[in-house]
């Protein structure tokens, strides 16, 4: 193959992992949305007291939780200005994930991008909307309990593992770095 033909197949790879990066980000998005719009409005959860539980298996309960935090309760902001200031940090994040897959050029990068980014945009309508995110999945075994989350949560969370493995986990991992600043 000449240079000219594996620089439009580099090209057209990298054109297709963005896109899916951005296909998977909207799909995050609609499947978070979606989820907290069937429970909170379909079955009513916005009217559960903070004790409801719904008992879907036996380490599985749907709850109603107002998060004022980011993922899984972290950081809580109290007050308008703190729900603000978390609003205005997921949005300069989201604008910097999104300059990154802009510019990315394998599949799991832009994946594991797209997820964060839909995970992100889901908890700010949330917050823009009710003030807090809408988290109603409770996990617990064996005397555990895990933290009540969404499915923005769970979009995250992934895509940062998503991201992580990608890091370590590439054959060229070492020196990809050093020759195309992490494209």
């Amino acid at each position: 193959m000449t240079t000219e033909l594996i620089g439009t197949m580099t090209r057209n790879s990298a054109a297709s992992a963005r896109r899916a990066g951005w296909i998977i980000a909207v799909a995050a998005l609609i499947l978070d949305q979606a989820t907290k719009n069937l429970l909170l409005y379909g079955y009513d959860f916005g009217r559960l007291g903070p004790l409801a539980r719904i008992v879907v298996t036996p380490f599985l309960d749907l709850v109603m939780v107002w998060n004022r935090g980011v993922s899984y309760g972290l950081l809580q902001a109290g007050s308008l200005t703190g729900t603000l200031v978390l609003t205005a940090f997921s949005l300069i994040a989201v604008a910097v994930l999104s300059w990154w897959m802009m510019r990315a050029g394998r599949i799991s990068l832009t994946a594991g991008l797209g997820l964060i980014i839909g995970g992100a945009l889901g908890n700010v309508i949330d917050r823009i909307l009710y003030g807090a995110v809408a988290d109603f999945f409770h996990f617990h075994a064996f005397g555990r309990d895990w933290y009540v989350f969404n499915v923005a949560d769970a979009a995250i969370t992934i895509g940062v593992i998503i991201l992580l493995a990608d890091a370590f986990w590439r054959p060229d991992a070492g020196n990809e770095g050093r020759r195309q600043s992490g494209t």
